[in-house]
């Protein structure tokens, strides 16, 4: 199970990660989009479903969003209501700061009860009014510990900056949270750089290494690669221009992810800190939706050959 592996501190973790439909979406289609969805992550040996909250992040940048917002369901509803035949463990999003302490008590015992795990993210910008803090979600959750785990975001980009990536996770390790997934990662190195100076500091404070997952998603157009950047993705120049320039986008992107994961695995082993990787799906595009399943395949069986999963990213159908 998905919570004995993140306890154990195992390495080979393989999640895959998706949004909600549009909230004006009928419930018609709804349904067929769920019924899609399920019978393809069926096929899928993964250890955990993400269901993402989709936030309106304008606020965050001046720069204009390449795509509108479009509110989506909400990622619990959508998973409690609509995902129930797919028996694989479900991580749902939720920003803490828009809700009340009570009604966060109210979502987590709801969570408890379809045995789904919360990952709580900030809020869409700086100044958005709080009603919960990060450290107020926490305690109202630590009354599940015993009977599951919270995970959280951790995002390279931020610690090529400010330097701190390392302290935000072991403080948020001290409020019971056991797993990081992180941002979309296309620098390596900053990746990379997290990692390091994460063992370093847990090596100083005497603290346990918690489970990263990365996250990988495929690129199959010039406007998703420039939404990445508006998402706050850092992609290095040489990358961006070998993907602009490629005959085929999509598929250079698919190998420049498998080419990530290869070297993060290999990273992590020598390191032996504990890892995983969640291949993200959020696009609409038949294309794209099936590059990512792909990924799930060829990741989890590079994890097989590694000996850190004993089944693959597909399984046949029983």
């Amino acid at each position: 199970m998905f919570v004995d592996k993140v306890r154990a501190c195992q390495s080979g973790l393989l999640m895959y990660g998706i949004t909600p439909p549009k909230s004006e979406t009928s419930p018609e289609r709804v349904a067929e989009i769920a019924d899609k969805t399920i019978a393809r992550l069926k096929q899928l040996a993964i250890d955990a479903l993400i269901v993402y909250d989709v936030q309106d992040e304008s606020a965050r940048t001046s720069e204009e969003r390449p795509f509108p917002f479009l509110k989506a369901l909400d990622p619990f509803e959508f998973a409690s209501g609509y995902l129930q035949d797919l028996e694989v463990d479900k991580i749902i999003y939720r920003p803490a700061g828009k809700f009340s302490k009570e009604e966060l008590s109210d979502w987590l015992n709801s969570l408890q009860k379809h045995s789904f795990y919360p990952v709580f993210v900030g809020v869409p910008a700086p100044d958005y009014p709080v009603k919960s803090t990060l450290q107020e979600a926490y305690q109202i959750w630590s009354k599940q510990k015993d009977t599951s785990v919270i995970g959280a975001v951790t995002i390279p980009e931020r610690h090529a900056l400010l330097k701190d990536e390392d302290k935000r996770i072991l403080d948020k390790m001290s409020c019971g949270v056991s797993y990081f997934i992180s941002q979309c990662v296309f620098n390596v190195a900053y990746a990379k750089q997290v990692v390091d100076d994460l063992i370093q500091t847990c090596k100083k404070d005497n603290e346990p290494l918690p489970v990263i997952v990365f996250t990988l998603s495929a690129c199959g157009s010039l406007k998703t690669l420039h939404f990445m950047e508006w998402l706050g993705i850092h992609i290095p120049d040489d990358l961006k221009e070998n993907l602009k320039n490629s005959d085929d986008m999509l598929e250079k992107s698919v190998k420049v992810c498998l080419d990530i994961a290869s070297k993060l695995t290999a990273f992590c082993v020598e390191r032996s800190m504990p890892f995983g990787f969640n291949i993200e799906s959020v696009a609409i595009r038949k294309q794209e939706i099936e590059a990512s399943v792909d990924m799930v395949h060829q990741i989890g069986a590079m994890l097989v050959q590694q000996g850190l999963r004993e089944t693959a990213g597909t399984i046949s159908p029983a």
